[in-house]
């Protein structure tokens, strides 16, 4: 089974963006890295003078590299920079929004889990269209997951397994609004939340994170207990979502675990101490609320 890295979701300063890959492409144990700014077009500025140099450093790491699209496209540049995404040589396109499609024309390319792949029929006509990967949605439960890689073979199915889970994307900047500021002119403040800005209810109980236009979980997902059962339903891929952790001992956790070089309950104690106060969570694989965390369940180890 593979190990992929989702792109970095939050506003991290551009040369720790850099450098976060830098060390990703020296130390991490995964396959595929997906890189560049899907989250807020305004960001992209300040991590695409660093991208060259980190494709080809992860490349000459012997990783395969995507190029991630925008979540949503709704602006006269944003669909400029799809078009230009389109245009690289020597990566696939990740596509996060139907828009990509069009400029792809068919060519070879992922999907990532921001697309409503839901089912077998949805899956067939992206594999039809040029699909090599698909990252299904997160809150798929199992039966759906294992359907869906069983209809489509020939492509590699992925799942998320690692980080807060990302649940709605929007027009309105989160961030900004909270600093009583215009989207506009945001002035970046999400930079202030790298790891996401965490929101409780009115009752003080925790409940959501959001990153600028985005809302994400307060749980962090964990699939490694569930990693035997979704070899077993086809599954060929788990994705880690970058979170403000020591990503390459998240990384190196899950590859042991996989190897069988450490049993899943030493693995979940490295991975709360790699990331630790944040709660995991696996319920959406259960068709169960997604904050919840159930362990591995039987035949899952």
């Amino acid at each position: 089974m593979q190990l992929s890295l989702g792109p970095v979701l939050y506003n991290w300063a551009p040369e720790r963006w850099r450098d976060f890959y830098f060390r990703i492409a020296d130390e991490a144990p995964v396959d595929v890295v997906s890189v560049g700014e899907i989250v807020c077009s305004k960001r992209s500025p300040f991590f695409a003078p660093h991208l060259p140099a980190v494709v080809e450093r992860l490349q000459n790491a012997g990783k395969q590299v995507l190029l991630g699209s925008l979540i949503l496209v709704s602006l006269r540049r944003e669909r400029r920079q799809t078009e230009e995404l389109a245009a690289a040589e020597g990566v696939l396109v990740e596509v996060n929004d139907l828009t990509c499609l069009r400029v792809l024309a068919g060519r070879p390319h992922a999907i990532g889990p921001f697309v409503n792949i839901y089912n077998e029929a949805s899956a067939a006509f992206h594999a039809a269209r040029g699909a090599r990967r698909i990252c299904l949605p997160p809150e798929l439960p199992l039966a759906s997951v294992a359907t869906i890689a069983r209809a489509v073979p020939d492509v590699t199915i992925e799942l998320f397994a690692f980080g807060r889970v990302p649940l709605a994307i929007s027009a309105r900047c989160y961030h900004a609004r909270l600093h009583k500021l215009a989207k506009d002119n945001c002035r970046f403040v999400c930079e202030k939340d790298p790891d996401g800005l965490l929101l409780n209810t009115l009752e003080q109980q925790d409940f959501l994170a959001v990153n600028g236009v985005q809302t994400l979980s307060h749980s962090c997902a964990n699939l490694l207990g569930d990693a035997g059962i979704l070899r077993e339903s086809n599954v060929g891929s788990l994705r880690l979502s970058p979170q403000d952790c020591d990503m390459v001992a998240v990384a190196r956790t899950f590859r042991d675990v996989l190897d069988g070089r450490h049993d899943v309950a030493g693995g979940h104690r490295r991975l709360a101490a790699a990331y630790p106060g944040v709660p995991f969570s696996n319920g959406f694989l259960w068709a169960e609320p997604g904050h919840v965390y159930r362990g591995a369940r039987p035949g899952a180890a």
